[in-house]
């Protein structure tokens, strides 16, 4: 079943490319200051922070509004 998801902007992407892109635009630091969580900030990677924001939803809401802000 393919579904259309018109009016949602994060139809099709993943958490992974959401994540990269707002590194690529803010740098780590920069991601902190919006989203304040320690994965962000003590020795950050791409793949700790997925691992959190997928146990997190609280903070994967955050990141994932924040990339709406920025990119949509």
């Amino acid at each position: 079943m393919s579904q259309d998801q018109p009016n949602n902007p994060l139809h099709g992407l993943s958490l992974q490319k959401i994540v990269t892109q707002l590194v690529e635009h803010y740098g780590w630091e920069g991601l902190h200051q919006h989203v304040r969580v320690n994965c962000f900030s003590n020795d950050p990677s791409i793949k700790s922070s997925l691992k959190f924001l997928r146990k997190t939803p609280w903070a994967r809401d955050k990141v994932e509004a924040l990339y709406i802000q920025t990119f949509c």
